[in-house]
């Protein structure tokens, strides 16, 4: 079943207008639609319905396992939340890394079935082809350059990249291609913050940081990692802004001594 698209408050134009104004833009992920509620109500500028859902909703060591029936079912239960904030699906591993024509179908099924505003793909030049095909159609397209998680195999982990100066040249001319292939913004993981901030000042779209500095036009965070509910994982790039995986944990063991106990439910909790 098919969710219908809205056009909500923040859209391509509106971020684009952000960075031109010098707004900051604020991007969260989320993956079900009571966290999509809550982040959206606060005020978030991006949803990004990220495939780190293969992380931090399956319990995957990679983004790589998560299929597109998943994205999908992930991103609609996202869309069913949100009022205001503009919402992008990542395009998970293997649906358009090959040919254009495969991209474009599975970009248009995220956005016929989740009701997504747009959708975000790794890589520069290797995937422009795919990527071009995509904004064709008419779809809004975020890049994503640096760290990217689905290519963990091939940079042989999650470190710093484009340290050298030939992959930044190459980094920036990755940016560029993708802003005049049509990209709308793009993602900066996981690079130095000097890079960072020459890629920003290049381009005219907007550039959305995750531990990439403080001068891209906006941030990006996993929630379940800035809420604090996952503990094991601690990148020098992450702001904790609460502690909810002890806060859930004493509430979930206070629950089980009450119902132990007999005191739950008392009888103004029954009917």
């Amino acid at each position: 079943m098919s969710t219908e698209s809205k056009v909500r408050a923040v859209t391509t134009s509106r971020l684009k207008q952000m960075k031109e104004q010098g707004e900051k833009i604020s991007m969260i992920t989320s993956y079900d639609y009571t966290m999509a509620s809550i982040v959206d109500g606060a005020g978030i500028d991006i949803i990004l319905v990220g495939d780190s859902a293969a992380n931090v909703m399956a319990g995957h060591k990679t983004t790589l396992p998560i299929t597109l029936d998943q994205m999908i079912y992930h991103a609609s239960s996202v869309v069913r939340g949100v009022e205001r904030a503009f919402v992008v699906c990542d395009m998970p591993f293997g649906t358009y890394q090959g040919d254009p024509l495969t991209a474009l179908n599975s970009a248009v099924r995220i956005m016929k079935e989740s009701g997504s505003d747009g959708v975000k793909l790794e890589g520069g030049e290797e995937i422009i082809d795919p990527v071009k095909k995509i904004i064709c159609a008419g779809i809004p397209v975020m890049g994503h350059l640096g760290l990217t998680p689905q290519s963990v195999h091939q940079l042989g982990g999650y470190s710093v990249q484009a340290k050298e100066e030939a992959a930044a040249e190459k980094l920036i001319a990755d940016a560029k291609l993708l802003e005049e292939a049509g990209c709308f913004a793009v993602v900066l993981e996981k690079i130095p913050a000097t890079l960072a901030k020459r890629v920003s000042e290049a381009l005219t779209i907007p550039t959305i940081g995750i531990g990439a500095g403080a001068a891209t036009d906006g941030q990006v965070l996993v929630v379940h990692d800035m809420l604090g509910m996952n503990k094991g994982f601690s990148p020098k790039f992450l702001r904790r802004y609460a502690n909810l995986h002890d806060i859930m944990t004493e509430a979930v063991e206070h629950y089980i001594a009450d119902v132990k106990s007999c005191d739950f439910p008392n009888e103004n909790e029954q009917y």
